[in-house]
């Protein structure tokens, strides 16, 4: 099973992969005139403001901390982690390159989100690529397909590898019953989800600026200790970026190719531009225009892999 998954993964993430996700990228950023760069600021700006005009059921700030909420913690752990041991530290190179041109396609997935999103029967409102899909591309066959996909995908990717890493990590530490702790996960996740939109909105905005403020000074205060080395270590990234790595010390030998596919596959597990799961809640957002919602489902890329994932690398890398 294993190595069916290993060659499957090979084949995925080939050449053409990562062309097609990095040349989106670039393409949206020139099509967008590096809109990431040139509205940052009012974007972050943007986040913090109350919008009391347009529809929506959530804050902007309460859409960007509910997609951090699926972003922030695992792919900042595992994924800069698995980047550096697999694709050496020149990795982390390609994960900054991935998380700059990533901006504008989570900007174009919000703008989009917001434009064809629906209110139904209850006054709800309803959005995602399932809809711009069928309405936008006229292709109901496309939104079905990303409907189905997406629902496989938040299993993996949206679930277990954080369920199997908390009940890994307990059970190690303390001895806890990997079942006991999946059923209670369980629980309190249903009891959140339940709620709907709202609920897992307020509980992400008192959650989500916590973990961040914890994580990012745990691995800030790894950084402090080992300062004489953080030099070292930032070279160490610019030098490995279109070389590879040698097999020497802790990491694998990896080639330049390795290490371009765990950089782009990394940064994009992440801050997961482009899969379509951010533009659901996007569209939820309480506002008077697509791109007031897309600049602050930008920032999400921006927050996730260009500063958080950056800390982690540093602290690995130091």
């Amino acid at each position: 099973m294993n190595n069916f998954f290993a060659a499957f993964a090979q084949l995925m993430w080939g050449p053409w992969l990562l062309v097609l996700l990095l040349g989106t990228g670039f393409w949206l950023t020139i099509r967008l005139r590096g809109i990431q760069f040139r509205s940052l600021f009012y974007a972050l700006r943007l986040t913090f403001s109350k919008e009391r005009q347009g529809q929506g059921d959530i804050s902007h700030f309460g859409s960007l901390m509910t997609a951090l909420a699926a972003t922030v913690g695992i792919g900042n752990i595992a994924g800069v982690s698995t980047a550096v041991a697999l694709g050496g530290p020149g990795a982390i190179f390609w994960m900054w390159v991935t998380g700059l041109v990533g901006m504008a396609t989570k900007y174009s997935e919000g703008f989009l989100a917001v434009k064809f999103r629906r209110v139904n029967d209850k006054g709800e409102i309803s959005g995602g690529p399932m809809y711009y899909l069928e309405e936008g591309v006229k292709n109901k066959w496309l939104a079905m397909s990303f409907a189905v996909f997406g629902a496989c995908a938040a299993f993996g990717i949206g679930n277990m590898v954080q369920a199997n890493t908390t009940a890994t990590a307990l059970k190690e530490t303390i001895g806890l019953n990997s079942v006991t702790i999946g059923m209670f996960l369980a629980i309190l996740t249903g009891m959140v989800v339940i709620g709907g939109i709202k609920r897992i909105s307020e509980v992400a905005s008192y959650l989500v600026p916590f973990m961040v403020a914890i994580y990012f000074s745990g691995a800030l205060i790894v950084i402090f200790k080992h300062l004489d080395q953080l030099g070292a270590g930032i070279k160490l990234v610019f030098e490995h970026a279109f070389s590879g790595t040698a097999a020497t010390g802790g990491f694998v030998g990896a080639s330049l190719a390795n290490c371009i596919r765990y950089g782009v596959a990394r940064g994009l597990f992440s801050n997961e531009s482009g899969m379509g799961s951010a533009p659901i809640v996007a569209a939820a957002a309480r506002t008077n225009h697509p791109s007031k919602q897309a600049l602050v489902s930008m920032t999400g890329t921006f927050i996730d892999t260009l500063i958080v994932c950056s800390v982690t690398a540093m602290a690995i890398s130091s």
